[in-house]
């Protein structure tokens, strides 16, 4: 039986009161790393925690997203213009810097490279995320405070018209 969002939650808080610096869990194909200290973090989304995991489920795969269309399919001509901007880490999504701040972004907003769209607590560290491409928000994917995965999907940004 693969591991939940909710099981790598629950297995973070047991970490988060042990004395342990670092887990290591390995079942069926799956290898997850925790380890206290901010997580490295490299260009496109890389990290150290779980990178032989396979794909992550996005939110349209639980029961929510019944009838609707999985959220990796695009229609062609649109699937050009719009990426995914995927979770570097397994933790809390956060959308404002803290609790009633107005979010980093919101649907329509503006966005370069290096735009904070939101914040992912691992472990009661606070790891900001960037949208690593220039657009507008045309989608956000995962509600404030919810638990993500690897890989899973925070946002949706339209580049437009491409220019060359």
């Amino acid at each position: 039986m693969p591991l939940t969002a909710g099981d790598v939650a629950e297995i973070v808080r047991l970490l988060e009161e042990s004395e342990f610096d670092e887990l290591h869990i390995e079942q069926d194909g799956l290898k997850l790393t925790l380890k206290r200290g901010s997580a490295p973090r490299g260009k496109g989304g890389e990290t150290a925690t779980a990178p032989d995991a396979p794909p992550a489920p996005t939110v349209a795969d639980g029961p929510a997203g019944a009838g609707r269309k999985p959220r990796g399919e695009l229609p062609a001509t649109a699937a050009a213009r719009v990426v995914q901007v995927p979770a570097p880490f397994v933790g809390i999504f956060h959308r404002a810097p803290k609790p009633g701040a107005p979010p980093y972004i919101e649907v329509g907003s503006e966005v370069q490279e290096d735009t904070i769209i939101g914040i992912i607590e691992v472990m009661k560290l606070m790891n900001a995320v960037r949208a690593e491409a220039r657009g507008t928000v045309v989608e956000i994917l995962v509600a404030d405070g919810a638990v993500v995965e690897y890989g899973q999907g925070l946002v949706r940004i339209s580049r437009g018209a491409q220019r060359g």
